[in-house]
Formats: structure tokens, C-alpha cells, sequence
């Protein structure tokens, strides 16, 4: 809590950082309630960094240009999501893919996502880019690996789509090269030539990947899973990965039928595959993480092996309790995703927070997963996921990535502990967000941005996606 901290001022940091606006000094001060005690009395902000943090009753030591009055917000770091797929806004609640689960509902949906166009792609990461800001995330990730052809161009799109809302980015390249013809999942018209995955990676990584602390837009490797992908797709992605000093990521372990799977095609439970292929790392890490034993649990933690927990859509697709406090324990970083919306059907940060806590409660003890712990998921254990030491707290030195919420709505009402009633009542919208310095969402809006419009294009084209 916010008045918990000690009453002095912690240091003030200027090392001339690049930043994306003019260097004004804003303070955003004495917030009601912070995730780091020692932030009581606010941060002070230059540019894009964090340059102070200040305790309880104390004031910047040098003069400030703009002053943010926090007392009736909640300050977090800027929520990070570590897993997801925009272009899934397209197909929420989809008729024939209710009321399945994994394998099913991929061969539901995978011929009607074959059929995605440029403009989808656009709209779609919109969509689920506006959605996580407006629930206080500044950083997502986002998992594509459909290029059919005519799409071929996906990722720029969503690049420019990102710029566009001033959302930092890591977009990853998935891929899928082993179609049903081969013994896989997905269906032809959705699979690529290892050939053409490979070139348009580095392609990619050459354009758009930022490797500067500060970066807002970075690329990495994800080849769909083990049921999509040839053994030389993911030996090469590995290889590559490596070369260019980017991160990798992929599905893995999220259901039995997988495990069924590679133990079929490989004759190894999918850790093993995974080592086998040089893929157990502090390079990668793994969308869902469920169905792990105890020995695969010790093994990912002592190479560092990130896990992505995915509450909402584990559950929704019954695919089972990731063992996220055992993987911690072990060594893993543990972050937050909301996976994709259509196994979620929303793009929500800060309900995901929520999801997380509850779940975790039916695993684990109500003294070991707490409201703290599931809010250090979605903030610094992202960032650790996805290789970044300058993201998820509220550090001098860190990005200035923010989110202030408000306690003002009737679901608040008789709220003792205000960071606890973020997760713990339901919050669903940030009051205020800036990314990387600037403000993106004021008074619960996000700025000079048509969300109207938007649904209504969102709208049109998932209604013309469905009856292709």
C-alpha cells in the first residue's frame, strides 16, 4: 500500500536517454496506491524514462513541467501481454467453434482464418491493440503465423498498425509448414515452404527488429507448435534465432492431445522434442506451459525457459491448471497473456489479472497467490519473458509505461485495499495510460482515436469473413 513506504526520497537518474517527445519533467503524484511501496509519492517523468521515484510526502528534487494529480488512481507499470493473436478479434463466440476443445476447435476455425485478407489483418490488430490499451497495456506481443497467400505481407501491417496506436510491440513470425497432407493440423492453403519462412524472417528482423534499450517495436521467431511445424522448421527458427540475437516462442504442452502427438510423430513427450530440436533455452518461451511433470518442471527452470500462462482461454477451451508456482520456484519467468479472442474473446489485461488470481486459487494456496503475485505476472514477469530488463516496474532507469486506474465505479463501492479491489472487484478499464512517455489513453479514452468507426469496420468484415 501507499502509505506503507519510507518517507524519503529515492534517487533521480538523467542519462540521456533518446526519447520519443520533448524532455518535460511530469510528475504524477501521491497516487492512491501503488505495486512498489516506494513510489508512494508519485514517479517523476523525463522523456521516456523514469527519472525519479519518490516516497510518501516527498517532492521532486529538481523543478517539473507538468504535475499529474494521482490521489484518486491506482499506479501500475504499464501491463505487458506476453501472448496473444490479433487477427482472432475476427471469429469471437464463432458458431461452430463453441463448446470444443483444442484440436477441434483449430480444425473448426483454422479453413475460415484461411481466408483472411489485408484489410482483416489491419482492422483486426486495431481491434485487439485498442482493447489492451484501454486496459491498461502498454506492451503486447502478438502471435501470427497465417500467411496464406495474398497475406503474405501480415506482419508489416500489424507494424503499422502498432505505430499507429503508439503500442510497443513484439511481434513474432510464426510459421506453419506441416500441413494435413504431411500429418499435421492445419489445412494446405495455410502452410508455407521452410524456404519462404526463413526469408521473410530475416527480412523482418532486418526492418523492424529494435534491440536499444527503449525499443517499441522488436521481432522474434514462433513457429506455430509441434502439430504445425516440421523438426528442421523449428531446428532452423533455432539457428536463426541465434544469429541474429532475437527470442523465441511457441504453444507448447497446453493439452494432452499434443503430448499424444508428438509422442506419435516423434516418440517424445513435447520437453523432449523441444530439447531435442535446441529449443530448451533462456531464449524461448512458451505460450500455456500446462501438462509438465515434475521433471520437466526442474528442467525448464534451470535453462531459464519463460512460460506465458493463459488463463482465460485454458479454461475455456478445458485444456487445464498451468503450474505456474512450481515453474517460478524452478526458475522459469512466469508472465500474463489473454491469449487469442477466439479461445478468450477479449483482449483484456487487467481482467486477465483477475482470471489468473482465481485459477491460480484452485491450485494453489490462497496464501501464495495473491494479488501482488498475479499483478508481478502481467508486469515483470512478461517483461522477463520477453527479454526486456527496461519494462514492468516502476523503476528509476524503466520506460515510462503507466497505468492509472480509477476506483470510481459502482463495482468499487466499499473497497478497503485499493490495489487488492483492482483484482479482487474486477477492474476492467484504465482511467489513463502512457506509453513510453506520452499519454495514449486520457479519461478513459484513447487519443484522437475513432473507436466507433472501428467497431463498426470490425464488424462488416467478420461478418464477410464468416460467410466466405
Amino acid at each position: 500500500m501507499a502509505n506503507d513506504c519510507p518517507s524519503y526520497l529515492i534517487n533521480e537518474f538523467t542519462n540521456g536517454v533518446k526519447t520519443l517527445n520533448s524532455s518535460r519533467r511530469i510528475w504524477i503524484k501521491n497516487p492512491l496506491a501503488t505495486l512498489d511501496s516506494e513510489c508512494a509519492g508519485g514517479v517523476v517523468i523525463e522523456g521516456q524514462t523514469i527519472v525519479a521515484v519518490l516516497a510518501s510526502g516527498a517532492s521532486p528534487v529538481q523543478p517539473v513541467d507538468e504535475v499529474f494529480d494521482a490521489r484518486e488512481h491506482v499506479l501500475l507499470p504499464g501491463l505487458i501481454n506476453s501472448h496473444h493473436h490479433f487477427y482472432q478479434t475476427l471469429t469471437r463466440a464463432f458458431p461452430q467453434a463453441l463448446n470444443k476443445s483444442l484440436f477441434s476447435w483449430l480444425k473448426s476455425l483454422y479453413p475460415v482464418w484461411a481466408k483472411l485478407g489485408e484489410e482483416m489483418i489491419e482492422v483486426s490488430t486495431q481491434v485487439a491493440l485498442a482493447e489492451l490499451l484501454l486496459s491498461g497495456c502498454t506492451t503486447a506481443s502478438d502471435h501470427h503465423y497465417l500467411f496464406p497467400q495474398g497475406l503474405e505481407n501480415a506482419i508489416d501491417i500489424q507494424m503499422a498498425q502498432a505505430e499507429k496506436l503508439g503500442v510497443r510491440v513484439h511481434l513474432t513470425r510464426g510459421s506453419m509448414s506441416l500441413g494435413e497432407e504431411d500429418g499435421g493440423l492445419p489445412p494446405q492453403s495455410t502452410v508455407q515452404s521452410e524456404e519462404a519462412i526463413l526469408d521473410d524472417s530475416e527480412r523482418l528482423i532486418s526492418q523492424y527488429h529494435q534491440s536499444e534499450a527503449g525499443a517499441m517495436s522488436r521481432v522474434a521467431l514462433a513457429p506455430c507448435s509441434p502439430f504445425s511445424v516440421s523438426e528442421s522448421l523449428m531446428r532452423a527458427s533455432a539457428e536463426l534465432a541465434q544469429k541474429y540475437d532475437v527470442r523465441l516462442h511457441t504453444h507448447l504442452a497446453e493439452t494432452h492431445d499434443e503430448t499424444a502427438f508428438c509422442i506419435k510423430m516423434f516418440g517424445l513427450r513435447p520437453l523432449d522434442y523441444l530439447e531435442k530440436v535446441g529449443w530448451l533455452t533462456d531464449r524461448v518461451w512458451l505460450a500455456h506451459g500446462i501438462h509438465f511433470n515434475d521433471n520437466e518442471v526442474r528442467r525448464l527452470g534451470a535453462a531459464g525457459t519463460g512460460i506465458c500462462h493463459c488463463p482465460s482461454s485454458n479454461m475455456l477451451l478445458a485444456s487445464g491448471l498451468c503450474p505456474t508456482l512450481d515453474l517460478e520456484a524452478a526458475g522459469s519467468p512466469v508472465g500474463l497473456g489473454v491469449d487469442g479472442s477466439a479461445s478468450n474473446d477479449g483482449s483484456n489485461m487487467i481482467q486477465e489479472v483477475r482470471q489468473a488470481f482465481l485459477l491460480g486459487r484452485l491450485k494453489y494456496d490462497a496464501s501464495e497467490i495473491t494479488h501482488q503475485k498475479v499483478l508481478s505476472w502481467a508486469t515483470e514477469g512478461s517483461a522477463r519473458c520477453l527479454g526486456r530488463d527496461d519494462l514492468g516496474s516502476l523503476k528509476v532507469g524503466q520506460q515510462a509505461d503507466i497505468a492509472l486506474f480509477k476506483l470510481d465505479e459502482l463495482r468499487f463501492a466499499g473497497a478497503g485495499d485499493p490495489l487488492a479491489a483492482l483484482v479482487l472487484c474486477g477492474a476492467h478499464q484504465a482511467d489513463r495510460v502512457m506509453v513510453a512517455g506520452r499519454w495514449r489513453v486520457i479519461d478513459g479514452a484513447i487519443v484522437d482515436y475513432d473507436i466507433a468507426q472501428l467497431i463498426q469496420r470490425q464488424k462488416a468484415l467478420a461478418r464477410k469473413l464468416a460467410a466466405n
